[in-house]
């Protein structure tokens, strides 16, 4: 794949946000450092802040930089190593009946309507609750990131088939980004969420590209602990890269 351009990063622009509760633990309060969002050169930072250990977020692009906490882990599978282990082959063949399709990244009818029904059972009471198509684009679809869905739909004669799940997929010359993933709750006995990263390595695979970034693992949060089951696995400590530690035997 290309690399990155080279960048003067003298000049790179970064803010601290106001404190706000935090996404994952609301008890507790939250700081991001963010990338200036106005530096047209973003698409190019981009590539190498997923390096930094950052997300995206619409159109901003960011890191949790709280005072007296670091929970938030960033983590990322070198795609070249990756096997699927023993529950991830039985997932794969769980979903053999659907079919992928990575389309632009534009929202449907189709697609919000999927997305409001998995917030009302995910993330009932959690402030999602609510999002309409203005919350949808501002969260999931980047003004100038090369992002794309994955559309996973039940096969079907006619060839159009049921969406079950959408995967939001940054690209970049060197990796992937898994933005977000969102399914039918009906369908949860799937393992829509396990499927839809075991679906974005094999893409990643067949374009050559390096690592797929799973954004935050945070040790101790239960919507957080599937994330460590892909392997190997490396986490970034500040200053780079290293391997994910172990699990217990």
């Amino acid at each position: 794949m290309g690399s990155t351009p080279a960048l003067d990063r003298d000049d790179l622009r970064l803010f601290h946000t106001a404190v706000h509760p935090c996404g994952y633990w609301p008890e507790r309060p939250a700081r991001d450092l963010v990338l200036d969002p106005r530096d047209p050169r973003l698409p190019q930072w981009y590539a190498l802040a997923l390096g930094w250990g950052f997300r995206r977020s619409g159109d901003i692009v960011y890191r949790p930089h709280c005072g007296a906490c670091r929970a938030c882990t960033p983590v990322r599978i070198p795609v070249a190593g990756f096997v699927p282990d023993r529950a991830q082959r039985k997932c794969l063949r769980r979903n053999a009946d659907l079919r992928m399709r990575v389309c632009p990244a534009e929202r449907s009818d189709e697609h919000l309507a999927l997305y409001r029904r998995y917030l009302a059972m995910r993330h009932a009471g959690g402030g999602m609750d609510d999002h309409g198509a203005v919350e949808f684009d501002q969260f999931l679809v980047g003004s100038w990131s090369r992002t794309r869905f994955l559309e996973f739909r039940r096969a079907s004669p006619d060839g159009a088939g049921e969406l079950l799940a959408v995967a939001v997929t940054d690209v970049t010359a060197d990796a992937l980004s898994a933005v977000y993933t969102f399914y039918d709750p009906d369908q949860a006995a799937r393992g829509l969420g396990t499927y839809a990263i075991l679906r974005q390595l094999q893409w990643a695979a067949e374009e050559g590209r390096e690592h797929l970034y799973l954004g935050y693992w945070i040790d101790g949060h239960p919507k957080m602990d599937y994330k460590r089951r892909f392997r190997p696995l490396e986490a970034f400590d500040g200053r780079g890269w290293q391997p994910f530690p172990a699990d217990p035997t």
